[in-house]
């Protein structure tokens, strides 16, 4: 569990006055006035005085390097002729010049870099470069770098690690950095580095290392971010993975396939030399399992990104279902006694006009598990829903779990990385979350609000002590059972080994039964706007 305080970034486009910079402004509208002029002798004396008085204060800050930068990005932006036409909205980097390198720094989550020009990789030396023009004030280098010709011909060098958990050192201390280098056109250099490959869309780099393995921070870190950062492209676009895991495409492939018409590369397997006329390096992230949609193209949000879900999985989930029909047929043509059961089966699938709400519950073994499954079971039969119970374990294909989770009305999990799963939900669905002692910060963060965004209606269920097992380890004015925030605060290790790993869960059934009813009248409601379902009771 992981905190971090989110802190105010200056976007392109605001207005960013600092009292020096607002002083600077007064003085020159001042003496460009016609006062100026009318003002007397004595009057001029003293306003002299005045500024070179001002001029001992503000020196420090004037040439401080926040305003050195701050009037070198106006300067530029002057020059440029942007400032009367520049988007509030647009994100840093948003207009680059031909054979430069521009690079947003200003989320704590990640930093993301574009290059345009005539790029080409190098992967044996961790490098991607672009080649253009002698002309530096095109490397858009008031935003970050080191810009300057040396004696290598470089014009601009930026370092990268392109994986959305900046803030985290110890992951980020696993990524390997990759080189990003501006040249400027050289013969010699093009015929060494000649290209192997030549694509003509943009490429987007990232690398799936990291926490990848954990299905939350495979979605939050990788699959989400990569879907923000290259939706615009239409599928016309290059994914340059670094970290390159062959489980990892194979389990994405399907999103993959709705994203780029392309294969992508394995960045460190594959030596050749490839060829783009535009890069992104690094993934943009907005929040946990969420999309800001006023930052996006056509304010897409995380409705959309579900409704991809649905292209990608769906091909699958035909394909399955013809699978079990061929199966049954099978079964016909040896058991007759099969086939009538068979018939009066799809007799009660065929009647429409009565469907019990379906409860999916995602069982947990070991930490964290409901130890009183089978009889939450029965309990929610008895109030009358249909009820599934979904075993997911890494090697569970996710089509089949988002079958099972798109067909289902309520969800009912343990805080984990299982929750990850409420994506796949239509929204309108119910998720109820059971959480654990110690683990409310994070229950809510993770996977409380995002699911609310996604259009579920959400129940966080926090237990008793009393439906913890720690309950019978500690006495019952420790601080493991009275105060879990004072324990969290000790260290992640504390949280991770006696909340996550050292707990499992014994629900009080008739305190959860009213989270249940209120899913099930909920999902009553709901039937009155769909009147061709009819809910039995």
């Amino acid at each position: 569990m992981v905190r971090y305080q989110r802190c105010h970034q200056w976007r392109k486009g605001e207005k960013h006055i600092d009292e020096d910079e607002e002083s600077q402004t007064f003085l020159m509208e001042f003496a460009n006035s016609g006062y100026y002029k009318r003002s007397s002798p004595k009057l001029l004396y003293l306003l002299f005085i005045s500024l070179l008085s001002c001029s001992f204060i503000l020196a420090p800050h004037l040439f401080s390097s926040s305003t050195t930068f701050s009037l070198l990005y106006s300067t530029l932006i002057e020059d440029e002729g942007l400032a009367a036409d520049m988007n509030i909205n647009a994100p840093l980097c948003s207009s680059i010049s031909n054979g430069a390198i521009c690079c947003d720094r200003s989320s704590i989550r990640s930093d993301i870099c574009i290059m345009k020009g005539d790029i080409r990789t190098q992967s044996t030396s961790f490098s991607i470069f672009v080649y253009g023009s002698e002309d530096k004030s095109s490397s858009n280098s008031q935003f970050s770098g080191i810009v300057g010709e040396n004696e290598d011909g470089k014009l601009q060098h930026e370092r990268i690690k392109p994986y959305t958990r900046k803030w985290e050192t110890s992951v980020m201390n696993t990524i390997d950095e990759l080189h990003l280098i501006a040249k400027k056109d050289s013969t010699l250099d093009l015929y060494e580095q000649q290209c192997d490959v030549q694509h003509d869309v943009p490429a987007v780099f990232f690398s799936t290392g990291g926490y990848t393995g954990n299905v939350y921070h495979e979605f939050n870190d990788g699959v989400l971010p990569l879907y923000i950062t290259s939706q615009h492209f239409n599928k016309k676009v290059v994914f340059v993975i670094q970290d390159y895991h062959n489980w990892w495409v194979m389990k994405y492939g399907d999103i993959l396939l709705q994203l780029s018409d392309y294969p992508p590369i394995d960045y460190g397997g594959d030596k050749r030399t490839h060829c783009f006329p535009e890069a992104i390096v690094g993934l943009r992230i907005h929040d946990e399992l969420s999309i800001d949609s006023s930052l996006m193209e056509r304010n897409k949000d995380i409705v959309d990104f579900r409704d991809l879900l649905d292209r990608a999985y769906w091909p699958r989930i035909r394909g399955l279902i013809q699978d079990e029909e061929r199966e049954a047929q099978e079964k016909l043509s040896v058991s007759p006694t099969f086939e009538s059961s068979l018939q009066i089966k799809k007799e009660v699938q065929g009647d429409q006009l009565v469907k019990k709400p379906k409860l999916l519950i995602i069982s947990r073994n070991g930490s964290r598990a409901i130890t009183n499954e089978d009889l939450l079971v029965k309990m929610a039969g008895k109030i009358g829903f249909e009820v599934e119970v979904l075993r997911p374990d890494p090697t569970t294909e996710l089509a089949k779990i988002y079958r099972a989770l798109n067909a289902s009305d309520v969800m009912i999990g343990v805080h984990g990385a299982a929750m990850t799963h409420f994506l796949f939900m239509k929204p309108h669905s119910v998720f109820i979350q059971v959480i654990p002692l110690g683990t409310e910060w994070a229950a809510e963060e993770y996977y409380g609000e995002p699911a609310k965004k996604l259009g579920l209606k959400y129940i966080g269920y926090q237990i008793l002590a009393r439906e913890s097992s720690l309950y019978g380890k500690y006495d019952r004015d420790d601080p493991v059972l009275r105060d879990p925030q004072s324990v969290n605060k000790k260290g992640w290790e504390y949280t991770k080994k006696i909340y996550l790993d050292g707990q499992t869960v014994r629900l009080k059934l008739g305190r959860f039964r009213k989270r249940l009813v209120r899913a099930y009248d909920y999902m009553l409601s709901r039937m009155n706007q769909r009147p061709h379902l009819k809910y039995s009771q």
